[in-house]
């Protein structure tokens, strides 16, 4: 059975992310890169309409790569039991408010049962503090949290 993975917006910030002079995001970026081309295949990816809304955002030319980038993966609905689940989240977790988003993706990848979401999102998604009063949210809420992680951390062997 291949393994489901939620591609959360950061992944496509960094693909198409300009170069510039900071060492951590261009090497940040070149793992999402090595990851995007040697790994992906191996998985089904999957999206919502939050990454969707968030990659639309800014720069016009980078927005409509990161939209093309997107345009045939499977959308999952951020339908009433991801929404219900997102205001759990906020609501017991540390999450702050202004974190929202955040707390959809996770939702969305909850709720659907898929194995990893994938973020550079170190702040308020790949965070261990955080993720370990998600799991309890989850848990109670009849859920499976997501393995959450970054392109390091899902390259393989």
């Amino acid at each position: 059975m291949i393994e489901t993975v939620y591609i959360e917006t950061s992944i496509i910030g960094y693909l198409t992310i300009r170069p510039n002079n900071n060492l951590i995001l261009m090497a940040n970026s070149e793992a999402t890169r090595e990851w995007w081309d040697t790994r992906r295949h191996q998985f089904d990816l999957y999206i919502s309409e939050v990454v969707l809304d968030e990659v639309a955002r800014g720069d016009v030319e980078i927005a409509n790569r990161r939209l093309e980038i997107l345009q045939d993966f499977p959308l999952l609905t951020v339908n009433e039991s991801v929404q219900n689940l997102a205001a759990q989240f906020l609501a017991k977790s540390n999450l702050p408010p202004k974190a929202a988003d955040d707390a959809l993706h996770i939702a969305v990848a909850t709720v659907y049962s898929l194995d990893y979401l994938l973020t550079w999102n170190c702040k308020h998604i790949a965070n261990a503090q955080i993720q370990k009063k998600l799991l309890q949210i989850s848990n109670d809420a009849g859920y499976e949290l997501p393995t959450i992680c970054t392109p390091y951390e899902l390259m393989g062997e």
